[in-house]
């Protein structure tokens, strides 16, 4: 089994949470809400998520099928974790759906 680079993730969820201009974009920033200027709307930022997910799923297939057809650049080990990565990353895209989902039916059964 191969060891989580715990500080490349942190990394990298800090990067998304600076690109989603949450609370927590910067390590230690002392003003939690980031200019309003700097925010993309909500759907660029869906869109690029997805798009960001269908990547990660493409190379991961593209390593695969040259690990299957016997490119010594391809190891075992890469195409295994990428393709990992790929399935976390749907998975996490799936929840994220599924929290959209039931908020909207939440605001959608509130009373006026």
């Amino acid at each position: 089994m191969s060891q989580i680079d715990i500080n490349g993730l942190l990394t990298q969820m800090r990067g998304l949470a600076a690109q989603a201009g949450g609370p927590f974009a910067a390590a230690g920033a002392a003003n939690v809400e980031a200019p309003a200027a700097g925010r993309q709307d909500f759907g660029a930022l869906l869109k690029q998520a997805v798009g960001g997910v269908e990547e990660t799923q493409r190379s991961a297939g593209q390593l695969a099928t040259a690990f299957e057809r016997g490119d010594p650049r391809a190891d075992l080990g890469q195409v295994m974790v990428a393709l990992q990565k790929a399935d976390l990353s749907f998975r996490t895209m799936t929840e994220v759906r599924n929290k959209l989902v039931d908020a909207y039916k939440d605001i959608m059964n509130m009373p006026v």
